[in-house]
């Protein structure tokens, strides 16, 4: 029996899982003869891009209901490193796992540099547990002993994390006081949302403004800790949350894969998502980079992680099976970002030019945030192996 693994189950993984399952299904391959394993951390799908939001109680999928019916096996670890040559995975504490093909899928995880205190007062929402520690800190704000920040929450990072965590809060943290509250988003960059452009970033400045949320574009923090930040100026923001969304880079094993790599850390791949420098392995999601239309690098957003995973997966079984691979082809590039009560702004093309903001826009993020990205929760076998079929999505209804 050959062997498939699928080393993480975020939104490149499960779906690269699913695809090499439906091509198997396909080319009528049974398990005995090639089978499909999964190794992820824990038994969920994350629903990660929404960990900002208020209420994340539906944004993890169990994987056994999506991999279950379709025969993909699940193995619950932590990788440790992966022998390229033996073809084998470490794992904590388990045996190693052999595989004849990979696709590693291990996605991102937030920049955390060493700020003095950073690590012992900040927070942030790069998982699910992360956004569950930050929420049970808003809901004992009003327990706490008054002070001056008691009710000031500073988001250190102007980029779509930090706007969407900002712009959320500037509601849910007034009603957590039960009257005034203060939200700053802070920046290193001259301007907040500066990677959107100008025309994005003028719809950002108009949301933030009806919102209260106060913008500190250009500033450093320098260390905080359980009740200020000290700016690099020498000023100090008293804030007793303080929630990190200073920039993504790569899982740390990406390091490891023999290639190029960007300045994100993520390994250089071709459009079928195979390795240059090693036979055998694919990369997709947020740990690869692929010029998604033969031009433009992709982004590490769901919005290429599942295209990406979908090509991979069905390239994988290809590869072994002796058959063909099909390239990856996004011949579109759209940017949604949440708002908050203000609504959103959606933007079109590689120069994000605003098309629709506020309440219409906001319509459209809830249908990806809330519908487009999930996979199927039927359980249904041949609904799940639809969903992973290797063609692009159109661009989601605006």
């Amino acid at each position: 029996m050959k062997q498939i693994v699928v080393l993480g189950a975020g939104f490149a993984g499960l779906i690269a899982a699913v695809g090499a399952a439906r091509k198997l299904a396909e080319l009528k391959i049974d398990k005995s003869d090639i089978a499909v394993t999964v190794v992820n951390r824990d038994r969920w799908h994350s629903i990660r891009v929404r960990n900002y939001e208020t209420d994340i109680s539906d944004t993890r999928v169990p994987l056994d209901d999506v991999l279950g019916p379709i025969g993909v096996d699940l193995k619950i670890g932590e990788v440790t490193g992966v022998d390229w040559a033996r073809h084998e995975i470490a794992l904590a504490g388990q045996p190693s796992l052999h595989y004849d093909r990979l696709v590693f899928a291990l996605g991102s995880e937030l920049v955390r540099p060493p700020i003095p205190g950073l690590a012992e007062h900040g927070f942030d929402i790069d998982t699910h547990d992360a956004a569950l520690r930050l929420g049970a800190h808003l809901d004992a704000l009003p327990a706490r002993p008054a002070s001056p920040g008691r009710f000031t929450a500073l988001v250190v990072g102007g980029g779509l994390t930090g706007v969407e965590m900002a712009t959320e809060l500037a509601t849910r943290l007034r009603d957590i006081a039960g009257g005034e509250a203060r939200v700053i988003l802070a920046d290193r960059a001259a301007r907040i949302g500066s990677n959107m452009g100008d025309p994005a970033c003028d719809v950002i400045d108009e949301a933030l403004a009806a919102l209260g949320v106060e913008s500190r574009p250009g500033v450093t923090i320098a260390s905080i800790d359980n009740q200020d930040a000290r700016l690099a100026s020498g000023e100090t923001i008293a804030a007793e949350t303080i929630i990190w969304c200073g920039g993504m880079r790569a899982h740390p094993l990406a390091a490891a894969l023999p290639g190029e790599h960007d300045r994100f850390g993520r390994v250089t791949v071709d459009r079928f998502m195979r390795l240059g420098g090693c036979a055998d392995v694919f990369a997709t999601g947020d740990a690869a980079m692929v010029l998604v239309d033969g031009e433009h690098p992709s982004v590490m957003s769901c919005q290429h992680a599942r295209p990406m995973g979908r090509i991979a997966g069905h390239n994988v079984v290809c590869d072994l099976a002796g058959v063909p691979m099909m390239p990856l082809e996004i011949g579109y590039y759209v940017t949604c970002l949440d708002l908050g009560a203000w609504g959103a702004v959606y933007c079109q093309g590689w120069d994000r030019q605003v098309a629709v903001k506020g309440a219409a826009a906001k319509e459209t993020k809830q249908t990806i945030n809330q519908q487009r990205i999930y996979p199927p929760r039927t359980r249904d076998a041949a609904e799940i192996l639809a969903s992973a079929a290797p063609v692009t999505q159109a661009p989601p209804r605006r």
